[in-house]
């Protein structure tokens, strides 16, 4: 008997915070979101060798997020996202084996219009939002050049620190006439490595045709604290962006210049470079083409050059399916090149 007591005091109280919960869903106006993903075709890194494969990212990342707001009055209110990586091939979550779970973002913050907006938690970077808006294949890294050259870096070129950033805070300003900014800090969160940081700062201009961003960021580990980022000897890495987009209607067309300054024991090394790109709307959907070009010099001495080509046909305002072909060539490697079609659902 008191066993059956117990079972239905735990059952009652499971009740009553499901009802509490879904109370408190309703007053956040919590939204479901997110889009799949998937393609086939085959894959050739620079000095490696063919492999034909169906995998998940070909346009875009798979992700499933919620995210909700609480108005507090005032214009005032409470804001909150959990965004979370899949890969659609295999069912995992994650962008990769070992990813965090909410790696796409997962932070909570208040938000005012006249104020602008305060985050704390995992953020996505404001460099990552500079180069995926910039360049006319966005944020694929699979067919993007721009994405190759920033967050796929070959030979110790690329940037360090990751698209999102842990231990965040992030600050960013209301619109005003289509101009608006943000900065941000990543702590390390280690005793005695106070020194131990991220932090950058941009600004973004969208007015009718015309959009413009700049971008600049340093870091000082990459996922903690001396770790040295994967190179020997590293200090810091400061990365400065310049982006600028046209639309013509018949053509739009994409700019990019990068550099970056790693500070390294024994030798410092500097990238430049960037991307030129255009997208022409054609039968439905648009014609997409990029080309990107990175020089290392100082204690490394590696050139990159990538382009690439693609076709994205939208079947609806949620579903598109894509064809595109990229080269990718590295110093004294073997030139390497990716290839396939894919459908890409948003919901």
């Amino acid at each position: 008997m008191k066993k059956a007591a117990s079972g239905w005091l735990r059952g009652a109280l499971a009740l009553a915070m499901c009802g509490a919960a879904g109370t408190a869903l309703a007053q956040s106006n919590v939204t479901l979101y997110g889009q799949v993903d998937a393609w086939a075709g085959a894959v050739k890194n620079p000095g490696g060798d063919r492999a034909w494969t169906q995998a998940g990212g070909g346009m875009s990342t798979s992700f499933w997020g919620l995210k909700g707001h609480e108005d507090l009055g005032g214009g005032l209110k409470a804001v909150f996202a959990l965004e979370d990586f899949f890969l659609p091939q295999n069912g995992n979550f994650g962008r990769f084996t070992g990813d965090s779970y909410f790696s796409r973002n997962a932070y909570v913050g208040l938000d005012s219009a006249t104020l602008g907006r305060v985050t704390m938690g995992r953020l996505t970077t404001s460099y990552f939002v500079s180069t995926i808006l910039f360049n006319p294949f966005i944020d694929s890294y699979t067919f993007s050049p721009m994405v190759y050259h920033t967050f796929l870096g070959q030979s110790g070129q690329g940037i360090v620190g990751d698209s999102g950033w842990n231990n965040g805070v992030m600050y960013t300003t209301p619109d005003f006439k289509g101009l608006s900014g943000s900065a941000s800090y990543g702590f390390g969160n280690k005793a005695g490595a106070n020194g131990q940081n991220k932090w950058s700062a941009a600004a973004m201009y969208f007015n009718g045709p015309l959009a413009a961003t700049v971008a600049y960021q340093q870091v000082k580990f990459d996922a903690a604290p001396n770790d040295q980022a994967g190179i020997p000897g590293f200090r810091n890495q400061q990365a400065v962006q310049l982006g600028l987009t046209y639309d013509f209607q018949v053509v739009k067309l994409y700019g990019q210049y990068q550099y970056i300054k790693n500070t390294v024991t024994g030798g410092n090394v500097t990238e430049n470079g960037g991307q030129l790109g255009a997208s022409v709307p054609l039968g439905g959907g648009s014609v997409m083409a990029s080309y990107a070009y990175t020089k290392s010099s100082g204690a490394s001495d590696v050139s990159r050059n990538t382009w690439a080509v693609g076709y994205d046909y939208n079947l609806s305002k949620r579903t598109d399916v894509y064809t595109a072909y990229l080269s990718d060539k590295v110093s004294s490697l073997t030139r390497g090149d990716t290839f396939g079609v894919g459908i890409r659902a948003k919901f």
